[in-house]
């Protein structure tokens, strides 16, 4: 089963917006802002309501970066298929949600040690504003068993 979901990076200069997820899915690990795309809505709707709803920043601009399918060893039906989105211009000041914590990083000091180990993979291409595809399969939440990504046009 097939569950859609958004991600949205905020990328200003040299500098990249994470948040510390305090709740949920992905607790304890930098993340970009984003969720579960209600029915009706698209994709980019919901990368606009989350990033909104987790930093209270407006996105501006908002550009398709990629698409990764995520699964796991346990249960290879349950796929999560996440459309990442990059925004170079907001509205707004940062702020702490019940959700996320928001922190800015120099693009050279992206904390990937606290984050999912698929994004020393797939965000690197964000930041260069090359567009990807890949799937990842996890064994467990931090031990990635098979990966495969490509720079395509989306």
């Amino acid at each position: 089963m097939k569950k859609i979901f958004t991600l949205c990076l905020v990328h200003v200069g040299n500098t990249v917006l994470l948040g510390m997820k305090k709740r949920g899915f992905g607790q304890g690990k930098w993340n970009g802002f984003g969720g579960k795309v209600a029915e009706g809505e698209s994709v980019q709707d919901a990368a606009k309501r989350e990033l909104f709803e987790e930093s209270g920043l407006k996105a501006q601009d908002l550009q398709k970066m990629g698409v990764v399918e995520f699964s796991w060893k346990n249960t290879p039906e349950e796929i999560l298929q996440v459309h990442i989105f990059k925004t170079t211009q907001v509205t707004g000041e940062p702020k702490e949600t019940e959700e996320m914590r928001p922190q800015w990083f120099l693009t050279s000091k992206v904390p990937f040690d606290q984050m999912w180990p698929s994004d020393r993979y797939w965000f690197p291409l964000l930041l260069e504003n090359k567009q990807f595809t890949g799937t990842c399969i996890f064994d467990n939440a931090d031990t990635i068993v098979e990966y495969q990504l490509n720079e395509t046009p989306l």
